[in-house]
């Protein structure tokens, strides 16, 4: 099962990588936009595909996650509500003439509300490995950087800045997550690791065993060479 994790750990990683990805590659399309270009059309498909690869990295590892790490119910509920959460607020920038009568990419309220939800769901991060402290500042300083993503509509910038701002958070946390798990910083435990916790709990029995047969043997050893009461008098 830690094998899945990583694999789950990685493939949250190259989701949220291909989102930067799309983002760029998205902005290079809009600034050399022309209808007539072959080289325009090929962009836009690549980019397409990237965004959908992105969601489907981002599937990928929250179905290893929820099937490796132990109980954290709510960090399980709460990933998976941020992937679809995520999804419809794409489709909404991507549809913009099917859904504008109720979808506005410049609401402030929307962007609170899509930062705030992604922020939510970043605390619970917290709970694969709490009080860790390089572990939790890791995870304070992303939710710095998703709320960040508010401030996109003060200078005018759509929705989809706060989806790029969770994306480069998130990739940072994942990147965290793998290289303090290889440095054994912190450990995530998932289903099938009860083998691991009764070794640890058998040797520390034998280490007891072993702490109160010497102090026995202290004990008989001591009173072996206290002098007979009989003898004394």
């Amino acid at each position: 099962m830690q094998k899945k994790l990583s694999l789950g750990l990685l493939f949250g990683l190259i989701g949220n990588a291909l989102f930067i990805l799309f983002a760029i590659m998205a902005y290079w399309y809009y600034l050399i936009f022309d209808p007539y270009s072959t080289f325009c059309k090929v962009l836009e498909h690549t980019t397409y595909a990237v965004l959908f690869s992105g969601f489907i990295a981002l599937a990928v590892s929250d179905v290893l996650l929820c099937i490796t790490v132990r109980m954290r119910l709510h960090f399980k509920i709460a990933y998976t509500v941020y992937i679809l959460m995520e999804a419809l607020v794409m489709y909404c920038e991507l549809n913009m003439y099917k859904v504008m009568e109720y979808y506005d990419p410049y609401s402030l309220k929307l962007m609170m509300l899509h930062a705030l939800i992604s922020a939510v769901v970043c605390f619970t991060f917290v709970y694969l490995d709490p009080y860790k402290t390089p572990y939790e500042v890791a995870v304070i300083l992303c939710i710095g950087v998703i709320l960040g993503g508010m401030f996109g509509n003060i200078i005018g910038i759509r929705l989809y800045f706060s989806v790029l701002a969770n994306a480069i958070a998130y990739t940072g946390l994942f990147a965290a997550i793998i290289r303090m798990r290889k440095r054994e910083i912190i450990e995530i435990d998932c289903y099938g690791d009860s083998a691991r916790v009764a070794e640890y709990k058998s040797v520390v029995y034998e280490e007891e065993t072993d702490d109160d047969a010497a102090e026995d043997a202290e004990d008989s050893e001591s009173e072996t060479d206290k002098p007979d009461e009989k003898e004394v008098k």
